[in-house]
């Protein structure tokens, strides 16, 4: 059954009434189809502020929308676009029911680039995949992102991450803030400042801001201190991986000391043994743990470093504070009279910031959340070979690790 082509655009684009499709051209040269459309003559628009029927002023010149390629076509929307004169808000042009005021693609278009750029890992693939310009995809996503933060919905953030990650090269940082629950990067801020810190946490709602009970952080004191400026009623928990690392860094600094002074009378039994402890004791091979047994009987300084790093994990396991303080205070008279410089000094940072350690006993949470969020920004920057503009940096990172509703 024969159809009018002109319906028959019509039903495809969707298109409401009085709007109407009043022609069409294709060039099987330029593979282009171009479809006029027009608000017909006799019918009031609609005032864009209002929504209410006021007289036409006049019309704009023709402009052009892409839209998703017919058949392997190019198709492009024409549209001269009447402006409304409304007594209460002046001219304006009336808004079109397939694209957004500022974009020069239909919303059909935009969304397809969009699922494009989500499946590319850089803004380059996706606009040779297109065939549109770099410029032409990067704007589609930048207005994703701003209209995904317009929707977004914060209302359910409660425990927040903040941590840091490379930028440029060398000491050039970002700072990230992260919903924990929701898996989520809620914002990103040039540098590593406490005043990088307060912007990041300042651009939730005040509603937002007072609901929030715990945050997760490493012991960077400008983040603490921001921490502590805009959210007083929140608890601070020191990243138990971060407090780790350093017990970690010290066996090891223990390890090599001996090792050198083991090595200068002949002795090799420390060589080659580094990350039997530095490893998990469940993952060690037989010939790992026979290494070990070995050299617990040799009471070396290394050995006692190591138990008193073991041993400092049983405090994650304490759900009150008040047992988990006691812990401490024992593990601590137990580190400080070691013998081991290294690890008493990271027995006194740990007693310093206690308060925000024991916290972790009530909120339970860490930074692994930002560490899989960070390992997700990592391979976004290594497929676009890093970012030299921050405010490109961090729209990628908000449009694939935001959680945002990014269609239009």
């Amino acid at each position: 059954m024969s159809q009018d082509p002109l319906a028959l655009l019509a039903t495809l684009l969707q298109l409401p009434p009085p709007w109407k499709v009043t022609g069409y051209q294709i060039d099987p040269a330029a593979k282009t189809l171009h479809i006029t459309l027009q608000w017909p003559p006799g019918y009031f628009p609609l005032c864009p502020v209002c929504n209410e029927q006021v007289p036409t002023h006049d019309h704009r010149a023709e402009r052009y929308w892409q839209h998703l390629s017919c058949m392997g076509y190019r198709t492009e929307l024409i549209c001269k676009l009447p402006r409304a004169r409304c007594p209460m808000h002046g001219v304006h042009s009336v808004r079109t029911p397939w694209a957004d005021p500022s974009s020069r693609m239909t919303r059909d278009q935009e969304s397809y680039c969009i699922q494009v750029l989500l499946a590319c890992p850089t803004v380059t693939a996706a606009a040779e995949l297109l065939g549109l310009s770099y410029d032409m995809v990067h704007h589609v996503r930048q207005r994703a992102v701003e209209r995904g933060l317009l929707r977004r919905d914060t209302s359910q953030v409660q425990r927040l991450c903040i941590d840091d990650k490379n930028f440029l090269r060398g000491s050039s940082f970002v700072t990230i803030l992260s919903a924990l629950d929701q898996g989520r990067v809620l914002e990103v801020t040039p540098e590593r400042t406490k005043q990088a810190a307060v912007n990041a946490l300042s651009s939730l709602p005040e509603s937002v801001r007072q609901q929030v009970t715990a945050v997760a952080q490493d012991m960077w004191d400008p983040y603490q201190c921001a921490v502590e400026q805009v959210l007083p009623q929140a608890a601070i928990v020191h990243d138990r991986f971060h407090i780790v690392k350093h017990l970690n860094d010290a066996v090891n600094k223990v390890r090599r000391a001996e090792n050198a002074e083991l090595k200068a009378k002949g002795d090799l039994t420390l060589s080659g043994q580094r990350f039997v402890f530095l490893k998990n004791p469940q993952n060690w091979s037989q010939k790992e743990l026979d290494a070990f047994d070995a050299m617990q009987h040799m009471e070396l300084k290394v050995s006692r470093a190591w138990r008193l790093k073991e041993l400092f994990g049983q405090l994650y396991s304490y759900h009150s504070e008040t047992w988990a303080r006691k812990f401490f205070a024992r593990w601590f008279v137990s580190a400080t009279h070691s013998r081991l410089p290294l690890l008493s000094k990271v027995a006194w940072m740990i007693k310093n910031r206690l308060d925000n350690v024991v916290s972790y006993a009530e909120h339970r949470i860490t930074n692994a959340v930002a560490e899989g969020l960070n390992s997700k920004i990592q391979s976004l920057k290594t497929a676009a070979r890093g970012f030299r503009n921050f405010a490109h940096y961090r729209i990628a990172i908000l449009f694939h690790c935001g959680g945002l509703q990014l269609a239009p």
